[in-house]
């Protein structure tokens, strides 16, 4: 079974010339934050709430 934690993203900002696999996002979990990759999801902004697994970003959530 896998757990997935939902997070709000602080900073979004490209690593690589590549735009999917180069975008990173800073997101804060209650307090800690840390990088995670937005490769499935290169739709998400700042301010987005995103479901978070093993280092990635698998979907954005709405915030309601």
């Amino acid at each position: 079974m896998c757990l997935a934690v939902q997070g709000k993203i602080v900073e979004v900002r490209q690593t690589s010339d590549d735009p999917i696999t180069g975008t990173v996002a800073t997101v804060d979990f209650q307090g800690s934050r840390l990088e995670v990759s937005l490769a499935f999801t290169p739709e998400a902004r700042p301010g987005d709430w995103v479901l978070v697994h093993a280092g990635f970003a698998l979907h954005v959530l709405d915030e309601a």
